[in-house]
């Protein structure tokens, strides 16, 4: 429900307050009829604008209290309409909130006419054997967000984590464990092992007899091979249990975990059908495509068959968007990577339509672009893990300066959490599609835009209410609310369902970000318990979507 500030008058009096109301490019009086209990006609006639004015007491609306109640005699005594006023502005904002608790903002009649849908969203997708790169990261956090956002809104989700694990780099890293692989190491530490297996065989390739051996691995693969198989399935079990402990770390989770490896078989189902409706053409040299200009002279097409008749990335992602909505029936279905891949959806999503299949207007693409500067005091990234390592370190180092820190119940824990909430903050202040520079020193800054002082600022709010017994407050008097700093936080607690709606418009997190930001800055000192109670839930709320789970102690 939109929030709209206002004076409440009676007689010559003002009380300041804040009342619930919808407000979309218009002061909506049905909505303000139901918090007050009347008839819109007794209010139409008693609602007036207040000029604007850089007078930071001065309201959005006023209301006379005499017009609107039951005794509007002219001889009612100023006090009696003073307490009237106040009882109406005690139908605050904050009241809401802490009703509402973390369902605050998504209730918003902003929402109401958004229909409640079924998405799979496809996010982190990393490669076995290959760099786990800071891309992944981005599309791990991202997708999180988005899936976080659409929950919260009550809309049904279906996470989905598709791993490369398919191709000819697999018959690559057969013959490299062959070689070079380490039955031990595979189990202790497989994503490390398989890709130092991976690097050593690269350098290998070269030779052709390699070359020769990788392909009769892979085609091996293909057939079904038993043996061949296992060792694949070797690979492909241990990473994903280690992916799903690194996983636990970012406070992720998947609902499916699938991969190209499904979709070997129904790919050959899909060039089947591409030939029965006459799309697949071969070229001299015996691949597959698929002629994708508008004049049909092969100014733009895409490469879906190998010439030995396997497939490619681009026809497994086709069996696999067809199977998806087969068994899903998604409302919408999003793939979040870096926009490096833009080309790529826009020719699977022209391919389905050439198909004949309509509901490809449902699917997205959410690109982002390129981190730079992201390195360890080890050197490159490879790991996600050395990310994560390494904002912890920093962060307990950081946090080893300051005289809190020893109070802290578990200091590891908390520099984790912490630590992830810089990196976050850092990554969603800007446009998703945006490349940009990383910075550990302007991520871990313990004052500014930065999700260090968000995190210090929910512990901070929470001892506030630690100090004051935790009490939960029920009967709340807005008349202490009156300092300009105060009112300020009220009326920005107030745009937190715009801040929402538009974030689930176009899956930016950066409006929240922004809102968060501006939150935190805006705390009144000394400001009064049930606005510290209001603005750590909403600052709580917010922070949850975008993937950070709040510290309660710093």
């Amino acid at each position: 429900m939109r929030e709209f500030s206002g004076i409440l008058r009676g007689g010559g009096e003002a009380i300041h307050g804040v009342l619930p109301c919808s407000f979309q490019g218009f002061f909506n009086i049905s909505c303000l009829s139901k918090v007050l209990d009347l008839p819109p006609e007794n209010l139409i006639k008693s609602i007036s604008a207040v000029p604007v004015s850089k007078k930071r007491r001065v309201a959005d609306f006023q209301l006379s209290i005499a017009s609107v109640t039951e005794d509007n005699s002219s001889d009612c005594l100023a006090p009696d309409l003073h307490l009237q006023a106040q009882k109406l502005a005690e139908r605050t904002v904050l009241r809401q909130v802490l009703k509402d608790g973390s369902e605050y903002g998504v209730k918003s009649e902003l929402f109401s006419t958004v229909p409640k849908q079924k998405a799979l969203i496809e996010f982190s997708s990393p490669n076995i054997a290959k760099k786990f790169h800071i891309g992944h990261l981005r599309s791990t956090i991202v997708g999180n967000f988005i899936a976080n956002l659409k929950v919260a809104l009550g809309h049904e989700v279906i996470r989905m984590n598709y791993l490369g694990d398919w191709g000819m780099q697999f018959g690559l890293l057969g013959v490299g464990f062959q070689l070079f692989g380490n039955k031990e190491k595979l189990k202790t530490s497989p994503l490390q092992h398989l890709f130092e297996v991976y690097v050593q065989v690269n350098k290998a390739a070269e030779d052709e007899n390699t070359k020769k051996l990788a392909k009769d691995f892979f085609r091996k693969l293909e057939e079904h091979d038993e043996q061949t198989l296992s060792l694949w399935k070797q690979f492909r079990d241990f990473s994903i249990d280690e992916y799903i402990r690194i996983y636990k770390r970012l406070g992720v989770h998947f609902d499916e975990y699938s991969g190209e490896s499904f979709y070997q078989e129904k790919s050959k189902e899909v060039l089947n059908m591409l030939e029965n409706k006459g799309l697949l053409q071969k070229t001299i040299k015996g691949t597959g495509i698929v002629d994708l200009s508008e004049k049909k002279d092969l100014s733009s097409f895409s490469t879906v068959m190998r010439s030995d008749g396997t497939s490619l990335y681009i026809t497994r992602d086709l069996a696999a968007a067809i199977d998806r909505m087969n068994k899903h029936n998604c409302d919408t279905m999003i793939y979040v990577t870096g926009k490096s891949q833009s080309n790529h959806f826009q020719h699977l999503f022209q391919i389905l339509k050439l198909m004949g299949y309509d509901w490809v207007e449902r699917c997205q693409h959410v690109s982002f672009g390129l981190v730079q500067g992201m390195k360890t005091r080890r050197g490159e990234v490879i790991f996600l893990e050395d990310v994560l390592n390494e904002v912890r370190s920093r962060m307990l180092q950081n946090m080893a300066s300051t005289k809190t820190t020893k109070e802290i119940e578990d200091p590891m824990e908390t520099a984790e959490k912490v630590g992830l909430a810089a990196l976050i903050i850092q990554d969603f202040q800007g446009l998703l599609s945006s490349d940009y520079q990383f910075s550990w020193d302007r991520a871990l800054q313990s004052r500014g835009d930065t999700g260090v002082f968000l995190q210090y600022t929910h512990a901070r709010l929470h001892s506030l209410e630690q100090m004051h017994g935790n009490e939960q407050l029920t009967d709340i008097n807005v008349a202490c609310l009156q300092e300009p700093d105060a009112i300020s936080v009220l009326q920005h607690l107030l745009r937190y369902d715009e801040v929402l709606y538009r974030s689930s418009q176009d899956l930016q997190p950066k409006h929240i970000v922004s809102y968060l930001l501006t939150l935190r800055t805006g705390l009144p000192e000394p400001a009064r318990l049930c606005l510290f109670q209001a603005a750590r839930s909403v600052l709580a709320n917010g922070m949850k979507l975008l993937g950070i789970t709040p510290v309660t102690q710093m």
